[in-house]
């Protein structure tokens, strides 16, 4: 019995998706999230990285973010559902952003963060999850960002992380809207999900070790 268990959440394991529902959907929050008001001294940056659950738990744990919000950026319609993101035809990607103190956290490490929390070589997928709504953007909303973004590609590619080159995309900020609620926060929230359980605490794992040193104190 016990090998026959561990050899059906083997295989339930590689069918798995962000997709996934959360382990309590009679408590799941269909309203979008509300957006933070900047404090003083504070930027804003957007990134989209695959699945956002991963990201979201990510960039929080560096020093000097304050919050991040999941949500969508990169489409062509306002106010997009999960479900139409998720279906392809909206444009847009899931995404995160990330408010951020530059005196602590520059925007340059928050780059390298960013590459760190995802497979930025690989196009419209990341791990099982494919589609467009996956592709790696990091967004920008002046030109001196723009031109951080792109030196921070070339130090990836010059770099020994991946075989093939990054194939992220430098894109201008149009929108970003926050996700529904049950997305926020949603890998403490849903830590027995079989998604969050067999990819995303790997993704977070390897993570911790690239950026140990700009790790907030109290993460274990």
């Amino acid at each position: 019995m016990r090998l026959s268990f561990l050899i059906a959440l083997i295989v339930s394991a590689l069918f798995i998706s962000c997709n996934s529902q959360p382990d309590r959907p009679q408590v799941m929050d269909l309203k979008p999230s509300s957006l933070p008001a900047l404090q003083p001294g504070e930027a804003v940056a957007t990134f989209a990285g695959g699945c956002f659950w991963s990201m979201q738990e990510e960039m929080r744990l560096l020093k000097g973010v304050r919050q991040v919000v999941s949500g969508y950026a990169g489409g062509d319609v306002e106010k997009p559902t999960y479900e139409q993101v998720s279906s392809d035809q909206t444009g847009h990607a899931e995404a995160i952003q990330v408010y951020y103190d530059p005196k602590v956290l520059p925007y340059d490490k928050l780059l390298d963060a960013f590459f760190a929390a995802h497979d930025a070589t690989t196009l419209n997928r990341q791990g099982p999850d494919v589609g467009k709504h996956y592709r790696s953007i990091a967004f920008y909303r002046t030109p001196a960002e723009k031109t951080q973004i792109e030196a921070a590609i070339r130090r990836e590619d010059a770099s020994d992380h991946h075989q093939d080159p990054v194939v992220t995309q430098v894109t201008a900020l149009d929108a970003f809207y926050p996700a529904e609620g049950y997305h926020q926060d949603y890998y403490r929230q849903n830590p027995y999900n079989m998604y969050v359980a067999t990819v995303c605490r790997k993704k977070v794992g390897k993570f911790k070790d690239r950026m140990s040193d700009y790790l907030k104190k109290d993460v274990d």
